[in-house]
């Protein structure tokens, strides 16, 4: 299976990220979270854009999360904390993009894919995708602060509980009702929809938008607290190593509490 890769293109005022690693659900890999990043600091470079699209290729899934074969190399707390920090790092500048951000959503969106589509501005998907972070049920492992704070602010606080203690993923009626999607699109009306909805944003004021974007996620921001401690607890656990190998191995974890 391939590392897949993060293609970025730009057709006249409008700015396309495709997630392309279909044959493993556009799970992405360290290299693929490099090339979202570098797309990301193109946009800023990018002189008259006014919108960026985020979307997986293949119409089964946005993004399956992060590959999990690549935690096999964690050896404690610390590579979680570095990981996070990343991760972080990566998706405030999803959030941060200049112009207004639309995810298209065909599939999955679970774990970092999930993260990616909250930091985007506005979602849209098909009937059959799904969404969430079922991590309590396969790795042991947690989501940073901002991560958290992203899911509270897209589904509030009960439905993020819902979905992380429970390990349940929202249909894409629960996401439109919980607020998190705009608008679910039939698969053969997507295209057609994505371009009603770039062409309106790209004919609304850019600074007006910049600037409502930047003010939003101010507010969003003030008052977070500090995390590592929870982040270090659980990728420092036996169960979070545990968990990983399970996951690999295609068999049901043993959790120990340790």
């Amino acid at each position: 299976m391939t590392d897949g890769e993060v293609r970025y293109g730009r057709d006249g005022e409008i700015a396309t990220v495709i997630f392309d690693r279909p044959a493993a659900r556009n799970a992405m890999t360290w290299r693929m979270y490099e090339q979202l990043g570098e797309a990301c600091a193109q946009i800023r470079r990018e002189d008259g854009l006014r919108v960026a699209v985020f979307r997986g290729a293949g119409g089964k899934a946005f993004i399956a999360g992060t590959d999990i074969a690549q935690f096999r190399a964690f050896r404690g707390g610390d590579d979680g904390i570095a990981y996070e920090e990343k991760m972080e790092a990566i998706l405030a500048g999803v959030e941060a993009l200049p112009v207004p951000t639309l995810a298209v959503i065909e599939g999955f969106a679970i774990g970092g894919g999930l993260a990616i589509a909250a930091a985007c501005d506005l979602r849209i998907a098909t009937p059959g995708s799904r969404f969430g972070v079922p991590i309590a049920r396969t790795l042991g492992n947690c989501l940073s602060i901002a991560n958290y704070a992203r899911l509270i602010a897209a589904l509030g606080a009960s439905r993020a509980k819902r979905m992380l203690l429970l390990a349940e993923n929202l249909s894409a009626e629960e996401a439109l009702a919980a607020g998190f999607l705009g608008e679910i699109v039939q698969a053969g009306d997507l295209d057609r929809c994505v371009g009603e909805l770039c062409a309106r944003l790209a004919q609304h004021a850019p600074i007006t938008m910049r600037v409502s974007k930047e003010a939003i996620g101010r507010l969003l921001r003030a008052g977070l607290p500090q995390g590592d401690d929870l982040v270090r607890a659980c990728y420092g656990s036996d169960d979070f190593r545990l968990g990983v190998e399970a996951f690999v191995d295609k068999r049901e974890p043993r959790w120990t509490g340790k």
